[in-house]
């Protein structure tokens, strides 16, 4: 007996140390082949914005999803809607944010099997426990009538949720949608939602005439060059610097090499794409002319003409690679007439950062340039807080030149006016001008303004003995 247990016992080690070393290699060879395949690359997931591959530990980084204001809007949505379309930027996590609410999901851009229902019966690729998640739906922009049939014959709220990165060209979703979908305007991250906002001013507060309070915001200018090259973008979350203008202008890159000949159903320059997305960025936070950036656009040859320009920013518009801030129309006591023109804005201004190649010392030594990729961050945050309340962001400028950076409007008509400073150096002047803009408003045809508010890259929230407020970036939120 004695025996026959040592010699059982000796079989069930050697069986057990053959297994462990079986596991062991199968991990070393693992090991070794990720190391290789994924040595020195910082890989990006633009679909769900939730993975990406450190170069520090080549390793890979899951991060936990982190609340976004969308969320709410969309909760709120699918109460009252049949279908919800969020419409964004290409990586801006629309994907991801669905996904938090959806009960299925189908990818059309990546499922193979989408292709063959779409062309035997497009029912069957809506049913899915609910609300179902239709990512990319532009694919196929014919299902857009399939949805809206479906949310007919099923007469209940929260059915479907489409995310897309670009409008379908014959503009389909336009078409017998109303009362059936909502649609949500989704921007990349704000620096309340990056954790780069102290949150201790809203600007709902604002708006409701409260006085801003806050701590005093440390201020250098090479942490913020890299807060715009990083930009509001969830795949680059814990990225640093170099990581971020690799991936922002792989990005542009991918614009002007494949996405718009993509949505143009044709195939675009891509040398002409990029300088045409270079003058963009030169004139970023400007109302600079379609005349002005064909000539600034044009290099050795002179093809690119008016139209031609205006073809790249249509496509451009689709892609929701740009996002111009259009005019405010107000009544005011003068005869000055309103300019119309929108100012020229990226969806997110590190776009700016990337097509041109900017480094951080390159974006410290041009304060001018530097001030005015702030006041692209301060709008695209400034919307996204706005878009919580059901706010719409402009901008003003009259024929006499008085300007002014940002008016947000309230559907119940509460407004406010807002100058962009990069530093609060710049406050004086700026309120000058608050002060100067709200003396010429005629206030019997519109109420006066709710607030006056500078918005600055340093200092702390306070009020002013003229009545305008000093609001430092990094404290805002909704």
């Amino acid at each position: 007996m004695g025996i026959s247990f040592t010699f059982y016992r000796l079989i069930q080690s050697q069986i057990s140390g053959c297994i462990s070393y079986i596991i062991t290699v199968v991990m070393l060879i693992f090991h070794w082949l990720f190391r290789y395949y994924f040595a020195g690359y910082n890989v990006y997931n633009l679909q769900d914005d939730m993975i990406y591959f450190c170069k520090q530990t080549r390793g890979v980084c899951i991060m936990e999803y982190q609340k976004r204001f969308v969320d709410t809007l969309l909760t709120e949505r699918l109460q009252s809607s049949g279908a919800v379309l969020i419409e964004g930027s290409k990586g801006c996590g629309k994907t991801e944010t669905a996904k938090q609410l959806a009960a299925s999901v189908v990818r059309f851009d990546a499922d193979e099997q989408v292709k063959v229902k779409m062309e035997i019966d497009p029912r069957t690729v809506l049913l899915g426990d609910t609300p179902r998640l239709l990512d990319e739906w532009q694919e196929y922009p014919q299902i857009w009538n399939y949805i809206r049939r479906e949310v007919d014959e099923r007469r209940q709220k929260g059915q479907f949720i489409l995310t897309g990165s670009a409008t379908p060209e014959d503009n389909i979703k336009r078409h017998s949608g109303a009362g059936r979908f909502s649609t949500i305007k989704m921007r990349p991250m704000s620096f309340f939602e990056k954790g780069w906002s102290t949150g201790e001013v809203s600007l709902a507060g604002l708006l409701a005439g409260d006085i801003p309070v806050s701590e005093s915001v440390n201020f250098d200018l090479g942490e913020l060059a890299e807060k715009i090259t990083l930009g509001g973008w969830p795949g680059v979350i814990g990225a640093g610097a170099s990581e971020g203008l690799r991936f922002i202008s792989d990005y542009m890159s991918l614009i002007a090499e494949v996405d718009l000949s993509k949505v143009s159903n044709k195939r675009r320059d891509p040398y002409k794409v990029t300088r045409l997305l270079q003058s963009l960025a030169r004139n970023i936070s400007t109302e600079v002319s379609l005349s002005s950036l064909s000539k600034d656009t044009n290099g050795s040859d002179s093809d690119l003409n008016n139209g031609t320009v205006s073809d790249y920013l249509s496509a451009l518009e689709r892609l929701m690679a740009v996002d111009d801030l259009p005019a405010w129309n107000t009544h005011i006591r003068s005869s000055d007439m309103l300019r119309k023109s929108s100012k020229r804005h990226f969806a997110d201004p590190s776009m700016a950062v990337g097509i041109l190649g900017l480094s951080l010392d390159k974006l410290t030594n041009d304060l001018n340039y530097l001030g005015l990729l702030f006041e692209s961050l301060a709008i695209r945050d400034l919307r996204i807080y706005a878009d919580v309340n059901g706010g719409k962001v402009f901008h003003y400028r009259d024929s006499r030149g008085l300007e002014v950076d940002t008016i947000i409007e309230y559907a119940d008509g509460t407004w406010g006016a807002f100058e962009i400073k990069l530093g609060i150096g710049a406050a004086d002047a700026a309120a000058s001008n608050l002060v100067k803009f709200a003396n010429i408003i005629d206030t019997s045809k519109i109420s006066a303004p709710s607030t006056l508010t500078v918005v600055t890259g340093n200092g702390f929230a306070h009020r002013r003995a003229d009545g305008v407020t000093v609001v430092p970036l990094s404290t805002l939120t909704a």
